[in-house]
């Protein structure tokens, strides 16, 4: 038997949920599969949640806490706070079911939905693609218009069709804890080559819990694990104490892809979301940005599909559609770069005791968006004469493309 489909989407996470529901109520016939039995594990993420993404979805009701603030740490402990408790920043969301309920959207939308399910292999052809999966314990054979990997890091579409990789590979660890000393509202940021070399540690309320992780570059970490790294936070650290009563409760780690591939499409194929490399740079965050490239390339296949049209050119056309994003992308690493990775914790020391200074505390809350760092930039260059002297590096952050 060949099942028939306009569309297949492989991966059943938020942007493969996202994505098939929104092609779904385009009127496209659409199955999703996911190769885990249940949807939203294994959870690989810190869960937070843009307010422009959680206004695409609805999905309030599966935040463990709203965040409006956060603490921010340089190496040597100096500290800033910003944020304005009516100001929703993120949301921290149950993943699981902010999954669950995501994909239930999108099948009460018309997709149909495959769990325990697995591509084994992929033919192009004039008018379709042709889709061999493990269905449980059984092989079955689809036919579909267009294939779209939605499959995460380690995408099996993006390897079967060697379409490249990331241009960044980032590796993160994350436990969950209880009896961290917090503020209701309030995640804390951690700085320091000895904790997170290149980037920086988290701690994040959701709920009565709280995740705990770090981020890097495996060429940063040197001879050491991301396991030390977060030993080194919660055990030898200037904020040691804030951990002393934790208990761990879970821990999930994995790679965190950034920076879109040169060519996300080949003829009848689309990648989205991690298989992309459609990730923040700045903080690693794929929610925001893998619904923000749903909504720019949704007309774009409707039309394409519409007129039976999806060779190659017409694919590179949604290909290109996407340089806006990918010039955006290139600006927040470069800016991250400039301000994080590529300074040493006594120039991070020094950037932090200007960011305190209420007047820049000001500016962070009135400009300050984690999702366009930019505009803080430009206006820090401004009106912030200390910042001046780090002009170079922050100019060319700025202006590169």
């Amino acid at each position: 038997m060949i099942y028939d489909y306009d569309i297949v989407v492989v991966g059943a996470g938020p942007i493969g949920g996202y994505l098939s529901k929104k092609l779904s109520e385009s009127k496209h016939k659409v199955l999703l599969i996911e190769e885990h039995q249940e949807i939203g594990r294994p959870f690989q993420c810190a869960g937070l949640v843009n307010p422009g993404a959680m206004e695409k979805v609805g999905l309030h009701d599966t935040a463990l806490t709203r965040i409006w603030g956060a603490r921010m740490h340089s190496p040597s402990g100096v500290k800033i706070e910003i944020g304005e408790p009516d100001i929703t920043r993120t949301w921290s969301v149950c993943r699981k079911i902010f999954d669950e309920k995501l994909v239930i959207q999108s099948i009460e939308s018309g997709t149909d939905l495959w769990l325990s399910s697995k591509p084994l292999s992929a033919e192009i052809l004039d008018e379709h693609v042709n889709l061999k999966v493990q269905f449980k314990n059984e092989e079955r054979m689809i036919r579909t218009k267009l294939l779209c990997g939605a499959d995460g890091a380690h995408s099996w579409v993006r390897r079967n069709f060697k379409m490249g990789r990331p241009k960044e590979m980032m590796i993160g660890l994350q436990i969950e804890v209880t009896g961290y000393k917090s503020e209701e509202g309030k995640l804390d940021l951690f700085t320091g080559k000895n904790i997170s070399p290149g980037f920086f540690s988290w701690a994040i309320p959701s709920g009565e819990t709280t995740r705990i992780g770090i981020w890097s570059k495996p060429n940063l970490l040197g001879d050491y694990s991301c396991e030390h790294y977060l030993n080194q936070l919660m055990n030898n650290s200037p904020w040691k104490d804030k951990f002393s009563d934790c208990i761990e409760v879970g821990r999930f780690c994995g790679p965190v892809p950034s920076g879109i591939l040169k060519k996300p499409t080949k003829e009848r194929v689309v990648l989205f979301g991690d298989a992309a490399g459609i990730c923040k740079p700045t903080t690693g965050g794929g929610i925001g940005p893998g619904f923000k490239q749903v909504d720019i390339l949704l007309p774009l296949i409707n039309e394409a599909i519409s007129e039976n049209d999806l060779s190659e050119k017409r694919m590179n056309g949604l290909s290109n559609a996407m340089n806006g994003m990918r010039k955006s992308q290139r600006r927040k690493k470069a800016l991250r770069d400039a301000f994080l990775t590529e300074v040493s914790d006594q120039e991070l020391d020094e950037i932090f005791s200007i960011w305190a200074r209420p007047e820049v505390i000001d500016l962070i809350n009135e400009l300050g968006d984690i999702e366009n760092p930019i505009p803080l930039g430009i206006k820090m260059l401004k009106e912030v004469p200390e910042f001046r002297r780090f002009a170079g590096k922050a100019t060319m952050a700025i202006l590169w493309s």
